[in-house]
């Protein structure tokens, strides 16, 4: 479930750096790496946390549950938090505060994920059985927080380079570049981390009585998170300064409502044009295609593809393993193709086209796992003590391909829908914050949809993933022809810029 959610309220006053001066690149390019502290967890979760949850004790119809934080965060913690430091008067600048105090609880909500079984079983938990309550409270806990806490870091850091930019859009494209990179940056790290198996070696004290190997892996990697974030934090907050806001500079707002903001969202809602509701449409139908494939694809390979149990033998560890690797090879294909999104909208004939067939790209994607889970299941063999053997090296190789493959559609899906949410701003009465916030609804509630039904739906038909790839597999080829058929004819030959700029005309 990566990460692409904004939400920043946008104010009639502007935040300014330090000095006149233009802020140095360097600056830019320092707040823009706590995106890859940042997005470091967020790979981590997307890999290894669905098996964890499984290790723990927790049914696969229901781990799908503890994945509705992201998504109910999204749509409530980053429009407060945005609307909120607008308005800081804190010596320490307007972000800053928000930006420590998000990775200061990233930090702990690590701590009690990574230690959960271990507290778990301080607190009286039977390892000897498989339901382990204390460590599953823990757990759920440390989650919970660690999603309101990445929320609560990722908006103030872009809105601190907004201001650092002062209104400059040379630069604002060029922080966009930085953050964009420093994301991919991040989930390539988070993957290849939990796709090595020995990485719990290097912290010795990792592995106990409580934690197995995989466990003990998953804690390492959250180890090095912690370390990686806070140094990242610690290093752009202490080198980058802020000019405070001045209390007299803080505008009163005319709302009734107890929390101003969501007034603003209200009346965005209200005012939509046909351009930007058409484009939520398309955009809440492709998010149902890709959340089964962001939630369940470790652990597609190892129970589909590997033929594993979360709480037997090692076929499924080895599966979520290779999984993680699919992922790394997926963020490389999408850091490679988000260079060239642009030129491709030229090369095949528009944004709508283009949108529209790597949407087709992402449901053959689906197919083609569907179908090397069957080749999978009928090549199956096992060892002497009943556990899966490794599939045939093509099936593998099939496997991460389509890993891989699906990164050209996820950089669409990461740029297309938010530049259109820019242009067609351009038409409503909303500003450019409260459109892309309208957006982030858009992906938040199918990512809430998705969490609520997959369990169900898989446990009707076995408790295997198939039944989500299905819809997926449906929902992605039905957006892509909306997509063609429903989103505005791009009317001006200039280049569309893809990047979170001001709006231009479409």
């Amino acid at each position: 479930m990566v990460q692409i959610e904004e939400g920043k309220a946008t104010t009639s006053f502007h935040g300014a750096p330090e000095d006149d001066e233009a802020t140095p690149l360097w600056k830019l390019i320092l707040i823009s790496a706590i995106a890859a502290g940042v997005q470091f967890g967020w790979a981590l979760q997307l890999s290894l946390l669905t098996p964890y949850v499984q290790l723990l004790g927790i049914p696969h119809t229901w781990s799908a549950y503890i994945w509705l934080c992201g998504p109910v965060s999204g749509m409530f913690v980053q429009p407060i938090v945005g609307y909120y430091s607008d308005r800081c008067t804190c010596k320490f600048g307007r972000r800053r505060p928000f930006i420590i105090g998000g990775a200061c609880f990233v930090a702990c909500a690590v701590f009690l994920i990574g230690f959960a079984a271990d507290i778990g079983y301080a607190a009286g938990d039977d390892l000897s059985k498989k339901f382990k309550s204390r460590s599953i409270v823990v757990f759920v806990v440390g989650f919970w927080i660690l999603d309101v806490a990445n929320n609560m870091l990722q908006g103030p850091c872009r809105a601190l380079l907004a201001d650092l930019c002062k209104d400059d859009t040379a630069r604002i494209r060029s922080c966009n570049v930085f953050f964009s990179f420093f994301m991919a940056v991040g989930n390539i790290l988070g993957y290849a981390a939990g796709s090595y198996e020995n990485l719990y070696k290097v912290f010795s004290f990792s592995k106990t009585d409580a934690c197995d190997v995989y466990c003990a892996n998953l804690k390492s990697c959250f180890i090095i998170a912690i370390i990686f974030l806070m140094a990242i934090t610690i290093l752009a907050t202490s080198l980058v300064h802020e000019k405070p806001l001045a209390p007299e500079d803080v505008e009163d707002d005319d709302s009734n409502s107890a929390v101003p903001f969501f007034g603003e969202i209200y009346g965005a809602f209200r005012d939509l044009s046909r351009p930007m509701l058409l484009l939520l449409v398309v955009t809440c139908l492709n998010w149902i295609a890709w959340d089964p494939f962001l939630l369940f694809d470790t652990d597609w390979m190892g129970k589909e593809i590997y033929g594993g149990d979360p709480n037997k033998g090692k076929a499924y560890d080895e599966g979520v393993r290779k999984g993680s690797l699919g992922l790394m090879l997926n963020s490389v294909v999408l850091g490679v193709t988000s260079l060239v999104v642009e030129f491709s909208v030229h090369g095949v004939g528009g944004v709508k086209l283009l949108w529209g067939l790597v949407n087709f790209l992402l449901a053959i994607g689906f197919g083609m796992m569907i179908l090397l889970t069957k080749l999978a299941q009928s090549q199956r063999k096992y060892g002497p003590d009943g556990d899966a053997l490794p599939p045939s090296s093509g099936i593998t190789a099939g496997a991460l391909l389509v890993f891989a493959v699906l990164g050209i559609p996820l950089s669409v899906t990461y740029s297309i829908p938010f530049a259109l949410a820019s242009i067609f701003s351009a038409d409503s009465k909303a500003g450019q914050g409260l459109s892309l916030g309208v957006l982030n609804v858009s992906i938040c509630i199918p990512q809430i949809l998705v969490s609520f039904t997959s369990g169900p739906i898989d446990a009707a038909f076995g408790g295997g993933n198939l039944p989500m790839f299905v819809i997926g597999l449906v929902c992605a080829a039905v957006s892509g022809v909306l997509a063609i058929v429903l989103i505005p004819k791009n009317t001006d030959n200039t280049p569309i810029d893809l990047t979170l700029t001001p709006a231009r005309q479409f």
